[in-house]
């Protein structure tokens, strides 16, 4: 499932969102923006387990074509289709989750045909496929390793699979490392009913709740933030990595179950991976100051902002 990560990540693309417009929102307006990018995300995962459904189907889908010719060749007429039939493959085929979430949204009316059979004649001169036919029976890590070369070593890598993914998905860019670890983890252990619920209830309140904090408790944010800028002036601070501060403070004051330190070395990351070369070290800085004097000040409560009695 979708990790706190990847739901930071969520929060700081919708604040980003919020902060670059120019009308204040409607009341409930933050949550469906937020609801927005997390079906995004959805929406990609579905469609990426979808094309790598049909490129090994299309194994069969070959060995009909080359079957029917006017004069097939013995090789025509014994095309493996060894990887049509892989065992985890079908398991999520026939997960009605996973039905469900073709029925909705309808991933067929933007594939691209001719790119999957591209792909799959790429893949069977491929040292991987040919090994994956070549072994009797259905060993469980073979058949998950099969899966994961399609997607990791034959769609990720191809330019006009990034070509195509871009032009329906523009949450490709910043969703592809999520991609790979969401794939990863349901292809090593596919769940009936994932698809009905990526996001836990759990993790889906942290991200709303972490997003309103945020929104609710920006000049409680901004007095503990804007004295540790120095010389900075806030006003010229990448709006990413301030951003990144007050969500970082937020959870300092509101998230009981989050331990400080793990909480600054989660946005060092997506400061150093989202922002500047140098915001890294910036939030570092800033996150750990705040931290000491919050400690020192025996302000570190961690209530839910709903509950809190601290003020804007």
């Amino acid at each position: 499932m979708i990790s706190r990560r990847n739901i930071r990540v969520k929060v700081m693309q919708t604040l980003y969102s919020i902060e670059a417009r120019e009308f204040e929102l409607k009341p409930g307006e933050e949550v469906r923006i937020l609801d927005k990018h997390f079906d995004q995300s959805r929406q990609l995962f579905i469609y990426l387990i979808y094309f790598i459904s049909e490129i090994c189907r299309y194994a069969e889908t070959d060995s009909l074509i080359r079957s029917s010719k006017h004069l097939p060749t013995e090789q025509d007429r014994n095309v493996n289709t060894k990887l049509a039939g892989n065992e985890i493959l079908w398991k999520i085929l026939e997960d009605a989750s996973f039905q469900k979430a073709i029925a909705k949204d309808k991933p067929q009316l933007i594939l691209d045909k001719e790119l999957i059979k591209k792909l799959y004649q790429e893949l069977v001169t491929t040292e991987e496929y040919k090994k994956y036919i070549n072994t009797s029976g259905r060993e469980r890590k073979q058949e998950k390793e099969i899966l994961e070369f399609v997607f990791r070593g034959l769609m990720l890598p191809n330019e006009l699979f990034e070509t195509h993914i871009e032009e329906y998905f523009t949450n490709w860019d910043d969703d592809v490392e999520m991609m790979e670890q969401l794939i990863g983890g349901y292809l090593g252990k596919p769940q009936q009913s994932f698809f009905d619920e990526i996001i836990s209830k759990e993790k889906y309140d942290f991200g709303k709740d972490l997003l309103q904090s945020v929104l609710e408790k920006k000049e409680v944010t901004m007095e503990l933030i804007k004295p540790k800028l120095k010389n900075w002036d806030a006003e010229r601070i990448a709006t990413l990595d301030m951003i990144l501060m007050q969500m970082g403070v937020c959870e300092f004051l509101f998230f009981e179950t989050i331990p400080p330190k793990v909480t600054i070395n989660e946005y060092i990351d997506l400061a150093k991976e989202y922002s500047t070369p140098q915001s890294g070290q910036f939030v570092n800085g800033i996150l750990d100051n705040i931290h000491k004097d919050l400690v020192k000040e025996n302000r570190m409560h961690k209530v839910n902002f709903k509950a809190s009695k601290i003020k804007d």
